[in-house]
């Protein structure tokens, strides 16, 4: 499928189709978050996967994929506040991040269990916080590092020894071991959330300018919107898992992801 039929503005919303019976209508207050990751995207992208006529696909992901890609692509700059670009507008970036959700598309496989929202959300934020990152690497190479630092509110450590760097190299691994083992540590969605937005602000610690425990308790709770024993409990597991690997990486220089 040609990337460039996909121009960067906002697509139209999903059209719904299929069997989907809508469910009976509850009592009490309305919510007035709209959902965009739908039932019917869960069936759009199995309908997608499972067809081999790239004409029909292009007319399932255009109606019925394309709005909750935007939607979820654009959350995510957002919620991360992934603003270091090299676009003038991030309509661009969304384009961007729609594209590479696209050329994923083939590689998740319902038949797992694994949710699409969760699946795609994670796909998504790993590109954008590997695009962060290499554009504030760039922005800082262009300027004074001091400079950089008071214009972005972010704390950087110049000259940092060996065994600072022994801990950057093992929180990479960690981080990438994570990724790669959530959805088999954690069962609960709710849980996974937790799980995925620590290991992004282990991802994204040099560009925090919060390292009050409490103020990070607040933080999480704010993007995964859980309670705080939930955050406690998964905290727990991580760490215990945090000290297990690194027992390996002290002995051995690397964690077998």
């Amino acid at each position: 499928m040609s990337k460039l039929k996909y121009a960067p503005t906002p697509p139209p919303e999903p059209v719904i189709t299929g069997s989907l019976e809508p469910g009976p209508k509850k009592r009490g207050r309305k919510r007035t978050k709209k959902q965009y990751f739908t039932p019917d995207t869960d069936a759009a992208i199995k309908e997608y996967l499972a067809s081999s006529n790239q004409e029909e696909r292009d007319n399932i992901f255009a109606r019925r994929i394309h709005y909750p890609f935007y939607k979820l692509a654009e959350n995510l700059i957002h919620t991360f506040k992934f603003y270091y670009t090299e676009v003038d507008d991030l309509e661009d970036l969304k384009h961007e991040v729609i594209c590479f959700l696209l050329e994923k598309l083939d590689y998740f496989k319902p038949e797992k269990g694994t949710k699409a929202f969760s699946y795609f959300s994670i796909v998504g934020k790993n590109y954008l916080i590997l695009y962060n990152n290499t554009n504030y690497k760039k922005k800082k190479a262009k300027c004074d590092p001091t400079a950089a630092d008071e214009d972005d509110g972010v704390l950087r450590q110049l000259g940092r020894d060996e065994r600072k760097q022994d801990i950057k190299d093992f929180i990479d691994y960690f981080t990438e071991y994570t990724d790669k083992h959530m959805f088999t540590i954690f069962k609960k969605a709710k849980d996974r959330r937790v799980c995925d937005a620590i290991n992004t602000l282990f991802k994204r610690r040099e560009n925090l300018e919060i390292f009050n425990k409490k103020a990070l308790y607040i933080y999480i709770r704010e993007m995964t919107d859980v309670d705080t024993p939930v955050i406690t409990k998964v905290t727990k597991i991580l760490r215990k898992k945090y000290k297990e690997l690194y027992s390996e990486y002290v002995e051995t220089g690397y964690v077998k992801v």
